[in-house]
C-alpha cells in the first residue's frame, strides 16, 4: 500500500510537476491529488495532463472544517505539501495533520518569512538587505506563517550583480533539485546505516 501525498498550490505549479514526476514510478509514495485555491492557476491544467485529480476550492470552503476535511480525506493523505500555496493553514488543519504538513519557503527562515512574504516579494527583500546568501527552507507547518520546525535548508550565493529575477532562478534550481527528495525522506524515513 502506497503512502499518499496531497499537494497544495496556488500558481504555475513547477514544483508540483517536479514532485509528481519524482513520485510517478515510486514504489511506496504516490501523489493522490492537487488542491488549489486559484481557479485560474496554471498548475490545474498541468496536473490534469498528468492524470492527478484536482480539487479547486474557495476560502469559504477552506474555513469549513468538516466540509474541507471530508473533501481531503477522500484522497486519504499521509502528508500534505504546500508548494507555492499562499493561504495560511487554519487551526483545524494543523491539528488534523500534526507534523504532516510541509511548506516550501523561498528564503532561509527565520529571515524573510511571514505574511506577504512569497515569490518575488521575498527575493526583493533579500536583494534590498544586501544578503550574500539565500536559499530555500522546508518546514513543518504550525499555526503561524513560516514559523514551524525547519526540516531542511539549501543555500546559494548571491552578489550585488544579482537581480530579483536571477535570484528567483537560483531559488528555482534549488527547489527542483531538493524538494522531492526532502518530501520523500519525510514520508518514508530511511533507516540509519
Amino acid at each position: 500500500m502506497k503512502h499518499k501525498l496531497v499537494i497544495f498550490a496556488s500558481g504555475s505549479g513547477s514544483n508540483a510537476v517536479n514532485v509528481c514526476e519524482h513520485f510517478k514510478l515510486h514504489p511506496t509514495i504516490e501523489v493522490s491529488a492537487l488542491f488549489c485555491n486559484n481557479p485560474n492557476a496554471g498548475v490545474i491544467a498541468k496536473m490534469k495532463a498528468m492524470n492527478i485529480p484536482v480539487e479547486v476550492f474557495n476560502r469559504e470552503t477552506f474555513m469549513q472544517e468538516t466540509a474541507f476535511l471530508t473533501l481531503l480525506q477522500k484522497y486519504n493523505p499521509d502528508m500534505l505539501a504546500l508548494l507555492g500555496f499562499l493561504w495560511k493553514a487554519p487551526h483545524y488543519l494543523v491539528q488534523a495533520y500534526p507534523k504532516k504538513i510541509i511548506n516550501l519557503h523561498p528564503a532561509l527562515l527565520p529571515k524573510f518569512g511571514g505574511k506577504g512574504m512569497y515569490g518575488l516579494f521575498v527575493h526583493k527583500a533579500v536583494k534590498e538587505a544586501n544578503e550574500t546568501k539565500t536559499g530555500i527552507t522546508l518546514h513543518w507547518v504550525n499555526e503561524q506563517y513560516d514559523e514551524g520546525e525547519i526540516i531542511a535548508q539549501f543555500t546559494c550565493n548571491i552578489n550585488h550583480l544579482d537581480t530579483v529575477e536571477t535570484i528567483a532562478l537560483k531559488i528555482h534550481a534549488l527547489e527542483q533539485a531538493h524538494v522531492p527528495k526532502v518530501i520523500e525522506q519525510a514520508m518514508v524515513p530511511t533507516e540509519p546505516k
